[in-house]
């Protein structure tokens, strides 16, 4: 069951971050790019391909976590009439990335940036990915900068995106954006992030697509133990993706449009997954009467309160895996849709993140151009659609070790504790034949373990539960009916 995103402070040389290294090892995850490749790296950070549109007059900024310096977008948001202009800026990784060069086979390789819980393995050289690529505050950058006009409603009406120089004005945080917005001191382009975002929002709403708000977990070292806290997405987390979902849905019209493309797509969930996911509501005391749909009863959901963050966690196991789609010669796929997004949809923000984003981009330009994209683009398709989805299955398997890792860290010195847990799934015979544990949800800690000793009776009830194993080496959590 996928988890919250995790982080973890404290000294490196803590037992928590020594075994996080150790995981880095075994799992034989890059520790460092080649001379080769940071030759290379060093030489585009000095002489990138730059286009001839200038737009640095227009006063962008960025929002980001405080600290980031890999940063991918930065916008500016204008009055259009009686509606509005999105003007979104996309670092230009290709402006720097040789296609066959060592960057561009280093970036095959990697695939995206690996995220865990104390650091990131990045997929292009920091030189790149957080300084010369990078839209940092009063720096000149190439960028593919979509413009997109909407009307009064919030939906859109006209597309362009194109390579620009621009020039990003300031580097803002999410909590300083949201203090001044709440306090009425915000300038325009930020009180039109709420304004827009709350439009794109309630479009969401319209179509059936949901964003789900889900807390995410720290675990700080004090004193050789480990304490669980949680810090809740901001409002202006939300609006801001939403330009995000709003320029990877015009992405992914532009490419159906052309007849080629990159989509990532998500079919929708099965109603066994649905009947899953209302015991664990049952379990965890959350009403969800049966004429109420899964997109209002997340929306009704306070993330500040533990059994609502426990129950929005396990919603992110409801949706069936994404996949990435690709087709060719105006053979449109039969089922574009992403059914979290409720629309055609396109990973495209993110280029110092994905690989696939620097595909999507030339794609996309080519479409507004008129014209075929470039032979690497078309050539590399299938094969970025592959690796993708390896690199995107790794990146599950590594967030669920490190999550394992973590919650073994929390519990290790707490085994023989009882807790109140909620099974949310009782045990069952395996593909082998042998018996499977259940799964039990803790509302606090937001633990998720095997348990043992289920009964049919016992499923998505809240009861006492002994922690039986506790292991970082392992690592595992288990636990078995007091």
């Amino acid at each position: 069951m996928p988890r919250r995103p995790i982080r973890v402070t404290g000294a490196p040389e803590g037992p928590l971050r020594a075994a996080l290294a150790a995981l880095r090892t075994k799992l034989k995850v890059p520790a460092g790019f080649s001379p080769e490749v940071l030759a290379a790296a060093e030489q585009a950070a000095k002489a990138p391909a730059l286009p001839e549109h200038d737009a640095t007059d227009v006063p962008f900024f960025t929002i980001d976590p405080p600290g980031s310096t890999d940063l991918d977008q930065a916008m500016h948001l204008s009055r259009q009439g009686t509606g509005y202009r999105v003007r979104y800026a996309i670092a230009d990784v290709a402006a720097f990335v040789v296609p066959g060069g060592p960057l561009d086979k280093e970036a095959h390789r990697r695939v995206m940036t690996l995220y865990f819980p104390d650091l990131r393995i990045p997929l292009h050289p920091q030189v790149l990915s957080e300084d010369a690529a990078s839209l940092l505050p009063e720096r000149t950058r190439p960028a593919a900068l979509w413009t997109i006009d909407l009307d009064a409603s919030g939906r859109t009406i006209a597309v362009d995106v194109r390579r620009a120089l621009v020039r990003s004005r300031a580097r803002l945080d999410y909590a300083g954006v949201q203090a001044q917005i709440d306090a009425d001191t915000a300038e325009e382009p930020l009180v039109l992030l709420k304004t827009i975002g709350l439009l794109r929002e309630q479009l969401e709403i319209e179509r059936g697509g949901i964003s789900l708000s889900v807390p995410e977990q720290e675990i700080v070292e004090q004193d050789h133990s480990y304490e669980l806290t949680y810090r809740v997405p901001l409002p202006v987390e939300g609006w801001n993706e939403q330009l995000s979902l709003l320029t990877g849905m015009a992405a992914a019209q532009l490419m159906l449009g052309h007849g080629t493309g990159i989509l990532r797509t998500q079919a929708p969930t099965t109603a066994g997954k649905l009947d899953e996911l209302r015991r664990t509501a049952h379990a965890l005391h959350i009403d969800w009467p049966h004429h109420v749909s899964y997109a209002q009863v997340v929306r009704s959901l306070d993330p500040a309160e533990p059994r609502h963050a426990a129950f929005l966690q396990a919603c992110t196991g409801l949706m069936n895996r994404a996949e990435y789609t690709v087709f060719k010669g105006g053979n449109l796929p039969p089922h574009p849709t992403h059914a979290a997004v409720a629309a055609p949809y396109a990973h495209c923000t993110a280029p110092l993140r994905r690989l696939v984003d620097r595909y999507a981009a030339e794609i996309c330009l080519a479409a507004v151009a008129g014209r075929e994209p470039p032979g690497w683009v078309l050539a590399g398709l299938e094969t970025v659609r592959r690796r993708m989805a390896e690199s995107g299955g790794r990146a599950g398997s590594i967030e669920r070790k490190c999550v394992d890792l973590v919650e073994a860290a929390v519990l290790k010195d707490r085994v023989g504790e009882i807790f109140e847990g909620c099974v949310v799934e009782r045990e069952h015979p395996g593909h082998d034949g042998k018996v499977e544990p259940g799964v039990v949800q803790l509302a606090s800690p937001a633990v998720i373990g095997d348990i043992t000793g289920t009964t049919e009776d016992s499923l998505g009830e809240r009861r006492p539960v002994r922690l039986t194993r506790a292991d970082m080496k392992a690592p595992t959590v288990s636990f078995a009916l007091a």
